[in-house]
This record gives C-alpha cells, sequence and structure tokens, in this order.
C-alpha cells in the first residue's frame, strides 16, 4: 500500500523530472480538489489555504456559480478571438469593470490574459497616447515575467540572466515607511519622499520625455507595502503638473482583496490607467486594462490585445465572479478578515521583537521579520522557517519581499472564520517555535 507521504512525493518527483528547473516550487503541496479555502492534496490531506494561488481565489476555490458559468459558456463556444468574431461576454465584462472600477466620466477598457500582459499593453497605451518614452517605475516593485513587465520589476532574482531588459525605464524609491523612515513621522518622511521623487526629474530622467509613472498602491511581491496617502496624493499632483499618466498595478490587490474593488478606491486617489488580472476570474486567465476613454483610444487599431484577448470562457467566469463577490459582500468581508489577522498579528508582535512590522490593508496583511527588531536585517531563514513548519501542519502559506521575509496572508474571503483562526493558531505556533 503507497504510504500517505509517497503519492506527494512521487508527484513532486515527476515535477523535478519532466518540468524546467526554471518554474518556481513556492511550496510542496499538492491537490486533488479544492472547495472554498480548503485544498485536499493526492493522499487526501486537508490544507487550509493562506495563499488563494498566489492572490487568485478572492471568492474560494472552485465556487458553484462561476463553475456553472464556465460549464454553459464552454458549451457555447471555446474561441473565435475577439479581434475576428466579437462575443457579448467581452462586452459585458468590460461594461461591469466601467461601473465597478469608474476612470471619469467615460471609462474604456481591454482585456487580455495576464497581469504581465495587462502591464504590457498599459505601457504601449501611455507611451501612444503622449508620444513620450520613458516609463518611471519603483523599487520592490513586481510587474510580471515578460520582457517590459521584468524591466519594471525590481527584484533581481526574477530576471536573472534574462537581459538585456527594456530601455527607457527609470528607477526611484518605493517610500516604504517601515524600513526607511528613521526618526522622521509619517508627514515629514512622506515630504522627503515627494522632494526624491522631484529630483528624479532634474538627475533621473527627463520629466517631459516620460510617458507614465506606474505602482502598486500596496506592494505584492515586494512585500505587502502600502504607498503612504500623502504621498500617493503628492505622486498624482506631480503627474499632473508635468503631463504625465499614472498608471496603478491592481493585479494582486484587486477584487475585494482591500475591502474595494481596488486599492486606489481605499485611498481616494484616481489613476489613468489601471491593470488588473489574478481575482477576476477565480483562477481561470483573465486580465484587464482599464483607463480614461481619451487615453485608451489614443492607442491605434491592431497595436494592442493578442489572439487569446478575454476568452469567452473566461469572461463568463469573471462576470459570474464579480456577481458572486457582490451577492458575499466580499469587500465587506475583506475587512473583516483584516480585523481579525491584525488584531492577532500585532498581539503576538508584543511578545516577538523579530516581528519587526505587520501592515496592509484589508485582508492583504503582511508579517514581516527581522532580526533584533531592525528593519535593515530581514530575518529570511526564520521567515523559510515558519513557511515550511506551517507546511508541515497543514496551512499553506507565501513569502514576499525583496528578501524574502515577509509572509502574506491571503485565505480566501469566503473562508469561515473558524478555518481562519485555526489557520492563525497554526501559525503563531510555529512563530513561538522558530524563534
Amino acid at each position: 500500500m503507497i504510504s500517505a507521504v509517497s503519492r506527494s512525493q512521487d508527484l513532486l518527483d515527476r515535477r523535478k523530472n519532466i518540468v524546467a528547473n526554471g518554474v518556481g516550487v513556492f511550496n510542496t503541496a499538492t491537490v486533488k480538489h479544492a472547495k472554498g479555502a480548503i485544498i485536499t492534496d493526492v493522499d487526501g490531506r486537508e490544507l487550509i489555504d493562506f495563499a488563494r494561488g498566489i492572490g487568485v481565489v478572492n471568492a474560494g476555490h472552485c465556487p458553484e456559480p462561476v463553475v456553472e458559468a464556465i460549464r454553459e459558456q464552454a458549451g457555447k463556444y471555446l474561441h473565435t478571438s475577439f479581434n475576428v468574431v466579437t462575443y457579448e461576454p467581452y462586452i459585458k465584462l468590460c461594461e461591469e469593470l466601467a461601473e465597478i472600477l469608474p476612470h471619469g466620466e467615460h471609462t474604456k477598457a481591454m482585456l487580455i490574459s495576464t497581469g504581465a500582459e495587462a502591464v504590457e499593453n498599459a505601457i504601449k497605451i501611455a507611451r501612444q497616447a503622449t508620444k513620450r518614452p520613458a516609463v518611471i517605475c519603483f523599487n520592490e516593485a513586481y510587474h510580471g515575467r515578460t520582457l517590459m513587465a521584468m524591466s519594471l520589476t525590481s527584484k533581481v532574482n526574477y530576471k536573472t540572466a534574462s537581459g538585456p531588459f527594456a530601455p527607457e525605464v527609470y528607477r526611484i524609491p518605493f517610500p516604504n515607511f517601515y524600513k526607511y523612515h528613521g526618526k522622521q513621522e509619517m508627514d515629514e518622511f512622506v515630504e522627503t519622499e515627494l522632494m526624491r521623487l522631484r529630483e528624479s526629474a532634474h538627475s533621473l530622467v527627463d520629466i517631459h520625455s516620460v510617458a507614465a509613472i506606474i505602482i502598486e498602491p500596496i506592494q505584492g511581491e515586494g512585500g505587502f507595502n502600502p504607498v503612504p496617502q500623502k504621498y500617493l496624493e503628492g505622486l498624482r499632483a506631480f503627474c499632473d503638473e508635468y503631463g504625465v499618466l499614472l498608471i496603478m498595478d491592481e493585479v494582486q490587490s484587486g477584487f475585494c482583496r482591500t475591502g474595494h474593488w481596488a486599492s486606489w478606491q481605499h485611498y481616494k486617489v484616481q489613476p489613468d490607467i489601471s491593470t488588473y488580472a489574478k481575482s477576476m476570474g477565480s483562477g481561470l486567465p483573465i486580465a484587464a486594462v482599464l483607463g480614461r476613454a481619451e487615453i485608451m483610444d489614443a492607442a491605434a487599431p491592431g497595436t494592442i490585445g493578442g489572439t487569446y484577448i478575454g476568452s469567452p470562457v473566461c469572461c463568463a467566469a469573471s462576470l459570474a465572479t464579480i456577481q458572486l463577490m457582490k451577492d458575499l459582500n466580499l469587500n465587506q468581508r475583506a475587512i473583516e478578515i483584516g480585523d481579525i489577522v491584525t488584531s492577532r498579528m500585532k498581539k503576538l508582535q508584543h511578545e516577538i521583537p523579530d516581528i519587526g512590522d505587520v501592515r496592509g490593508i484589508g485582508a492583504m496583511i503582511g508579517i514581516e521579520f527581522v532580526k533584533d527588531g531592525n528593519p535593515g536585517a530581514p530575518n529570511t531563514a526564520l521567515c523559510d522557517k515558519i513557511v515550511k513548519g506551517c507546511a508541515a501542519d497543514g496551512l499553506i502559506l507565501l513569502s514576499a519581499g525583496t528578501h524574502k521575509n515577509v509572509i502574506r496572508i491571503l485565505s480566501p474571503l469566503v473562508i469561515t472564520d473558524e478555518e481562519l483562526n485555526r489557520g492563525l493558531d497554526i501559525l503563531e505556533n510555529r512563530i513561538r517555535e522558530s524563534i
């Protein structure tokens, strides 16, 4: 009889034998089926999911209304390419997105398959709209692994030996208050960082050649770092002053994760263009670029998109996902989850100085581990030990941050309080045991 361990291990061994090494292994869990916030592995073991498929299943694994919408659409037509034959699910989804994510008086949208594609197309639109070549991005940012997206991404390990990178990309410091504020209070810190932003117009790149500045209002892979409110307001004013378009990347933070359809709605700062993916389709590959109509229409016909722009099956999944999010009021649920997680982790932080910071918006919470309470001394080894220990105890977690010293809490928003607290019990116990 095959042991419980060997079935999962056999699958992982087969993976190692046939799958290219460059495909990441962030967790050694396997899956036979999944529902809600629970993944059942190939040995029948139930695992609590705090990773959410890297931020994808906000509405839970296999929500029945979404599965049914997929089945229904799959029986009608799978693919025609929207470039060749127009279909209603694409139009309806764009209309829905414009309603929940309005960009000024008239919003237009385009659909693609992945977050990286959304970023690539957003940059192309911005360049055509402004007739300018340069793009400014931030340290600790993550925007994807395609050429332009990888060039915008900060983490060196994600682009080892993959150059040359796209030209006319310029990087400035992200206003990471926890890591860099020193003895400054928030207002003084923001003033300093906005001064550095203005200095970039004189020392980094001619601001009149800059098409766009792209920012994650709350960084994902970079460590769940929320931008300070007044900095984002100042960035918006800076872009307006110089005719630069402001792009907000909401690929990981969108669709109820922060208690809003997009985190920029939390800040009440309007982007010119924004990008979405991940939880749009409950696991099916669907992404979007939204923006003010006059900006979106600046892209010449045929210059954006591709063969699989808004698969009809994925559009159906996304429409059903958005409706389910409304029906279950997942924006409010995100706030409730965030309050539970933050309360418990901040209480633990008072006991354990290795927990340097607990931060986030809504249910997008990061826990940063450092040595001796020093923000400049990331404790990567401790974070890795905790993640692996939790995996052994039945909790799936992911790390984040440039140094992989941040644990990110990304449970599905349909998780029950009992499942959430059970997962947090496992996490707390492993943190204490690992110190």
